[in-house]
Formats: structure tokens, sequence, C-alpha cells
């Protein structure tokens, strides 16, 4: 038999039919596969049926074989990712506000082609997240791969910082050209930030990533070596609330005991915790005091108390006072 020119394609077109058209619940008998080989323009033989499949598990491929009175088939038995893991991973794509909507559909459609086609249902009922806010911002993808690639370089980077404005668009904020040294990329309540240092004030500042605009990656080496050594990140980010930088200050903080879960998620396991009595303890940790730290305790309400040092407790009480005068303002 002369062989057809897509025979050089015959094993190619065999693993693609595999992964898309089979599993445990799917095999497809040798008539069907001669069948889909046939229109790919490929000639097959059942004998070479046997002798491919053959040839694609001694490679590693984990072909299976099923026997049955009708007929039986092959299928796919372990593919790269399972299918409980493509739902995990669709899961945080789609959660994730910082991908936009188009790149979650097509991320999700990528993910779904490696499922396979009897599977792709699955996902696409297991991803769905009603009201979701996502951003706007369709270079989010680009901005990554070249804040990634200035770390692994050691460069700095140049963007535009961008702001809402009140017609829903995203628009360059007034001085919001920025030259920073990137150090480390920081997931936090659902945002992705950029920790970088900023030469100019000589600190480091955090950027919301899908506020970044334009970035490029430049030819300057980056800055802030000794300042960035001195964080360790997880602490860091722990401390620091909604991303917003304060006075760095060691505070002792009173909680009844049934808020014991939601001090652990804010700062960690590793966070100092000692028994008051049966219904109180006290936690303390090192915080970034800022409007964002006394907003997140006003939150938890009258059960949260900071209780040293007294600087802070009264910086607090002046937060919440002026709260107050200005909703009472309002009122009038």
């Amino acid at each position: 038999m002369a062989k057809s020119s897509g025979q050089k394609l015959k094993l190619l077109y065999l693993i693609k039919m595999l992964q898309e058209n089979t599993d445990e619940n799917h095999p497809m008998s040798t008539p069907d596969i001669i069948k889909y080989l046939e229109n790919q323009g490929i000639h097959a033989e059942r004998k070479s049926i046997y002798s491919d499949m053959e040839s694609l598990a001694d490679f590693g491929y984990d072909v299976v074989q099923v026997q049955s009175r009708l007929g039986g088939g092959y299928y796919l038995g372990s593919r790269e990712f399972e299918l409980p893991e493509l739902k995990l991973l669709v899961d945080a794509v789609q959660s994730s506000r910082f991908i936009t909507t188009k790149k979650s559909r097509d991320l999700i459609r990528k993910l779904e082609q490696i499922a396979g086609k009897n599977d792709a249902g699955k996902l696409q009922r297991q991803v769905y997240v009603a009201g979701r806010i996502k951003t706007e911002n369709e270079s989010i993808y680009y901005n990554i791969d070249a804040i990634h690639r200035a770390i692994q370089e050691n460069r700095q980077i140049t963007f535009v910082y961008l702001d809402w404005n009140l017609q829903k668009e995203l628009v360059p904020r007034l001085g919001g050209d920025k030259c920073v040294s990137p150090w480390a990329l920081i997931w936090r309540d659902e945002n992705y930030y950029l920790a970088a240092y900023d030469s100019e004030a000589k600190v480091i500042k955090h950027y919301r990533v899908d506020k970044m605009g334009q970035v490029e990656v430049t030819v300057s080496p980056r800055e802030g070596v000794k300042q960035f050594s001195q964080i360790d990140v997880t602490s860091y980010t722990n401390q620091t609330f909604g991303m917003f930088a304060g006075e760095e200050s060691v505070v002792t903080m009173e909680f009844p005991k049934r808020l014991i879960g939601v001090v652990l998620d804010r700062f960690g396991r590793e966070v100092d915790i000692r028994p008051m009595s049966d219904t109180i303890f006290r936690v303390r940790a090192k915080v970034a005091v800022s409007g964002q730290f006394f907003g997140w305790l006003a939150g938890i309400g009258p059960d949260a108390r900071i209780a040293a040092p007294e600087a802070v407790q009264k910086r607090y009480v002046q937060w919440l006072s002026d709260i107050l005068r200005e909703q009472s303002g309002t009122a009038e």
C-alpha cells in the first residue's frame, strides 16, 4: 500500500484524538479511529492501529485498551492536568479580579481544550461567579510579564499609573509617570500589587498592577537592595492593611476568643498571642498604622480594642471621633 503524505502525521493525529475525544467513559473503538483518520486524509488498517497504540504507550502516553463484547476501544488514562485540577485553575482565573473578563474567557477556553470535549461542559458549569468585579486593563498580561522580566534581569521599569474618572474610564493620573525598581509581586485582598523601591522618595511603595499602564523594562539596574533585603515579604504583607503604607509600630490588641480565626487570617499563625482570661486574648503584631488599619479594627466592632501603645490608641480614638464629627455635620 502506497503511503499518503499524511502517514507522517498519523501518530500526531492519534494523540490529538485521544486527548480531545476520549476518557475512561468514552473510549474510541478501532473502527471509529480508522474513520477519524480517514477524515484527516490518512488511510489506516486495524493492525496498524494496534502497532501505533503500542508505540504511543512505549513513548510514555497512558494509552488504555478496553476489552468488551461490544468491541472495546482506546482512551487516554491520565493527562497532564486531571479534571479536578482544571476546575481549580478555572475557578482561580474566573475569580481573579485583576484578569479582565475577555482574558478570563480566553484562558478558560484554552483550559477546556486541555480537558477534552467530553469534560469541557463540566468546566463551564463550574466557573460561574455572580457579580464578580473584573479589571478593565487589557494589557495586564503583558505588564506582569514585563515586571517578572525586570525582576529576573535586575532592571528598573517605567509605567504610567492610572486612576478611574467619573466616566468610568482608566486614565493617566496627574504626575503618574513612574520609574521604580520592582522587587516583588504580592497577591492581597483579591488584587495584585507590585512592591517597588522609589529612588526619589527613598522608600518602598506599592502599586496596583491593574492600574499600571505602558510598563517597559529599562536598561538601568535596580536600586533598593538594602531596603528590600530587610523585609520579610510574608510578614510585611500581613502588617500592611490594604497595601497602604504607614508608620510601622508594634501594637497590642485585645479580642474575644471567638475572633481568633479572624486574627490568624490577618496576621498569620506565627503572631504572638497570649490569653488574658477565659474570654479575652491579646495579640502583639507589627503593623503599618494607617486609616486602613483603623478601618479594619472598626469593622470588627467594639469587641476589638488597642491596648498599647498609648499613642496609637489615641490616634485610633481621634480617627473615630473625626469620622463621627464629619458624619454628624453631614446629617445636620
